[in-house]
């Protein structure tokens, strides 16, 4: 089941996997809204009968100096990095309570640990969701629901556009494999924790980095003048 505010990215997803053999239901929607999360989880019990995994890969920043965001640019990050991906969780943890059936949760994050200079706001949002999933993952234990999340270094996907020029020469130099990621090793990543394999793993931050939170710096904006490294 696949769903998104890009009806066509989602079309093109589900050719691929019913080229596949798979059985794929497409459901336009936003997050950001609760009443539709709602509508979303009524649609995949109504069209399969159950559910078993959630991968919230949802989300979305643009780089900026924090002292410039306006409020409506921090709270657009805010409310799909942090609220939408809560009322996913929510919404999915209250069907397998009342179902009285086990499920799994996987939340894509991000690599906060140091900060992330140039888009805070998602630093912000993506720290909650991690501390969101520690707390609610001994909570729901009793529900046999698992929760965990993936944090992904510098991914090269489309996504990388909206960052500057020289941000984007840089990323690779971030981390000690002195490469940028591959979504499928993010993919990869998802699916171990989906499965039987991480059975006994709940409340945890799988990060894909190459390295990156042990050495390397990240300038998701551009490395500002009073940081550049003095003349030789």
């Amino acid at each position: 089941m696949l769903c998104g505010r890009r009806a066509e990215a989602l079309e093109a997803t589900a050719a691929t996997l019913r080229a596949a053999g798979a059985d794929v239901l497409v459901v336009p929607m936003t997050i950001r809204d609760p009443a539709q999360v709602a509508a979303l989880f009524d649609a995949a019990w109504g069209r399969f009968g159950r559910l078993d995994v959630v991968v919230n890969n949802a989300g979305g920043q643009f780089p900026q100096p924090a002292i410039d965001f306006s409020p409506k640019g921090w709270n657009a990050v805010i409310d799909t990095n942090l609220n939408g991906t809560w009322y996913m969780m929510q919404a999915a943890a209250r069907r397998w309570r009342d179902g009285a059936c086990p499920g799994v949760i996987v939340n894509v994050v991000a690599v906060v640990a140091r900060g992330m200079p140039g888009i805070a706001h998602t630093c912000a949002a993506r720290a909650g969701v991690i501390h969101l999933s520690k707390t609610v993952a001994v909570e729901w234990a009793p529900y046999r629901i698992r929760v965990n999340c993936v944090a992904p270094g510098t991914i090269e996907t489309e996504g990388m556009a909206v960052y500057p020029a020289e941000a984007r020469a840089a990323f690779h130099r971030s981390n000690p494999m002195l490469r940028m990621g591959r979504p499928e090793e993010v993919a990869d990543a998802c699916c171990y924790l989906a499965s039987p394999a991480a059975g006994f793993v709940t409340g945890e931050v799988l990060t894909i980095d190459g390295g990156h939170q042990m050495w390397g710096e990240q300038w998701t904006a551009g490395r500002p003048d009073y940081f550049a490294p003095p003349p030789p």
